[in-house]
């Protein structure tokens, strides 16, 4: 017999750890879904595009919609979805985090989000029956629940609450991205890349002994694609970085020493990344 997938809401990670799963600050409680905890849902006051998809479900509607699909696992750098394919599927992330990438005609490639535990991807295509608009990448080990985009249609039509939750998940992603250009649109290269790595510090960083991490394996093309820039931009501006001391850099990897020099860099109000995991230390 087959286990259910299962899904326990939880806040958006202020910072996710090494494992890809979302963080516990507010964990659902077992016997009705709800979120307690100290800690606030980001956007309590009206949700936000940090808030993924399944924790804005109550407990019955989510088991209700994973007990719709199948679990799968996919090994880092597989692709769940590929731009350009025919919808078949919608993905629930249960655990894991992936990329999302959309390729242009003369083959830029843009980094348009990260998606992790509780997001959903998939579902605009499913729902309008439009080819794939990105593809998107694991970027760790990911467990997701698949569901046809038949029975996903079929399930929204006949629920206007998940409907409505995820209208307005659309709705909070969009003004996002809008809020996000409009900023970009203002900034240089450097100020825009220097706000990306804030952006990284607070939804995936963790202190270390040398400064914070970011935990996402994300390349340097990959950073240039989420910025407008090109790799040898970004290559360029790392090298100036870690000159000063402000960055560490490997393979695929990134230390931010000096988030204080980055808010000066992007002349923005960023809050202290007070709230980051702590690496873990081997017992004696």
């Amino acid at each position: 017999m087959t286990t259910p997938a299962r899904y326990v809401a939880e806040t958006p990670p202020v910072a996710g750890p090494p494992d890809g799963t979302v963080s516990t600050l507010n964990r659902a409680d077992e016997s009705g879904g709800r979120m307690t905890g100290a800690t606030a849902l980001p956007g309590e006051d009206g949700l936000d595009d940090r808030v993924p998809f399944l924790a804005r479900l109550e407990r019955e509607e989510r088991d209700a919609l994973l007990a719709l699909g199948r679990e799968l696992s996919f090994a880092p750098r597989a692709p769940l979805l590929q731009q350009y394919e025919p919808s078949s599927h919608v993905l629930l992330i249960l655990r894991g985090w992936t990329k999302v990438i959309a390729a242009a005609e003369n083959g830029y490639e843009a980094l348009l989000a990260l998606r992790g535990p509780g997001d959903i991807v998939g579902e605009s295509a499913a729902l309008t029956g439009r080819p794939r608009s990105a593809t998107v990448t694991a970027l760790a080990p990911v467990r997701a629940v698949v569901i046809t985009h038949e029975r996903f249609r079929d399930f929204v039509s006949r629920s206007p609450s998940i409907s409505l939750k995820l209208l307005g998940l659309t709705s909070d992603r969009n003004r996002a991205a809008d809020r996000r250009r409009l900023e970009f649109a203002s900034m240089s290269v450097r100020e825009r890349f220097a706000v990306l790595l804030l952006d990284l510090v607070r939804s995936h960083g963790r202190r270390t002994g040398e400064g914070i991490e970011i935990t996402v394996p994300l390349s340097k093309q990959e950073l240039a694609g989420a910025i407008g820039a090109s790799r040898e931009m970004v290559q360029r501006l790392l090298k100036d970085l870690r000159a000063r001391g402000i960055v560490i850099t490997g393979r695929r990897t990134l230390v931010v020493v000096r988030p204080s020099a980055l808010r000066l860099m992007a002349r923005t109000s960023f809050p202290e990344p007070a709230e980051l995991p702590q690496q873990s230390t081997p017992a004696p």
